[in-house]
Formats: C-alpha cells, sequence, structure tokens
C-alpha cells in the first residue's frame, strides 16, 4: 500500500527559520529548504545590514542588535508561499574559549567539554572539528564541544576546531594527550 507524503505547511519550508548573529560580524548563514528544487524570494528586508539571495544565502554585516522578523517567500516555480525568518542580532560582547587542552587514557573513557568565557547569555556556542583525521581514534568532539569517547593508542593530538558563538567564530587548536 503506498503511502501518499504529506506536502510541506508554510511553517516547516525551512530546516532552520531562527538564526543568532553579531552586530558588525559578516553573516555565513544559509536558510536550508525542506524541499529540493525551490527558489527563495526576499520579503522585506530582513534585518539592517543583511539581504538573502534566491539560493538562500544571506549575506552582509548586521548593523545593530535586535529581534528581526521578516517573510521571505519559497517558491517552486511560480508557486510561492511565505515563510517568517527571525534573526536576533547581539551586541558583540567577547568571548574566549578556556582550558584546550585535555589529558586521557588508552581504554579509558573520557569526559569533558570545551568551555567559552563571556559571550551573550542564552545562546549556545557551536564546535566543528575542521580536520577529522587529527581526532585520535576513538574519541569524537561533537557541535556542543564535549570531548568524548574511548582512545585506542597513546599519543600527542592537535585538533583544529572552529568555535561560533551568534556568528562571532574563531579557530583554536584543541590538544589531546594520551598515555
Amino acid at each position: 500500500m503506498a503511502r501518499a507524503t504529506p506536502a510541506a505547511t508554510p511553517a516547516d519550508r525551512l530546516v532552520e527559520d531562527t538564526f543568532y548573529l553579531t552586530v558588525g560580524i559578516e553573516v555565513e548563514q544559509r536558510l536550508m529548504p525542506v524541499e529540493k528544487g525551490v527558489s527563495i524570494r526576499p520579503g522585506a528586508p530582513l534585518a539592517p545590514g543583511l539581504g538573502v539571495d534566491a539560493s538562500g544565502r544571506v549575506y552582509g554585516r548586521p548593523e545593530r542588535p535586535g529581534t528581526f522578523a521578516a517573510p521571505v517567500q519559497i517558491c517552486r516555480g511560480q508557486t510561492c508561499s511565505p515563510q517568517q525568518v527571525t534573526f536576533v542580532v547581539l551586541r558583540n560582547v567577547p568571548w574566549a574559549p578556556g582550558v584546550l587542552t585535555f589529558p586521557g587514557r588508552v581504554g579509558e573513557r573520557l569526559r569533558a567539554a570545551i568551555p567559552i568565557k563571556g559571550g551573550p547569555t542564552g545562546v549556545p556556542p557551536t564546535f566543528t572539528v575542521t580536520n577529522p583525521d587529527t581526532l585520535p581514534q576513538g574519541v569524537t568532539i561533537g557541535p556542543d564541544g564535549h570531548v568524548g569517547g574511548v582512545p585506542q593508542a597513546s599519543g600527542v593530538s592537535r585538533v583544529p576546531v572552529r568555535i561560533c558563538l551568534a556568528g562571532n567564530c574563531a579557530g583554536v587548536v584543541v590538544t589531546l594527550i594520551v598515555v
């Protein structure tokens, strides 16, 4: 028995519809439609200093803090439906990573996290390992900054990680020392 897939409703046409940004920091975001083969048409201005193109790339530098809700159109051919996107633009609050060196033992579970000092409150940072090949076998660094897993061999690993907090990003090197 075949089951029909329901069409997306305007409320769920984008994977994410709320974005946290920082005043003065160049935006590297994309509106990602749930469906393939659709285009995006901007409605009113997104927020002061921001624009969006048909591929969904959000560009520019936010000019002032605040919460801005703006409509965009998700289009398939000539048929379009509205989708509201929200940009929460925060003041540029300095932040820095805390400890970036983590010791471990072969065969024993690692349980640690990369701490962040400062930054805007209420916005979680994101962590991206930019070269996964540098991670020791059995160890991971998650998008939430948790360092975990069970190291399989001893050694020192230097893992490049990109940390972003409301669009304000920095690259760091996390050192894992496994004995």
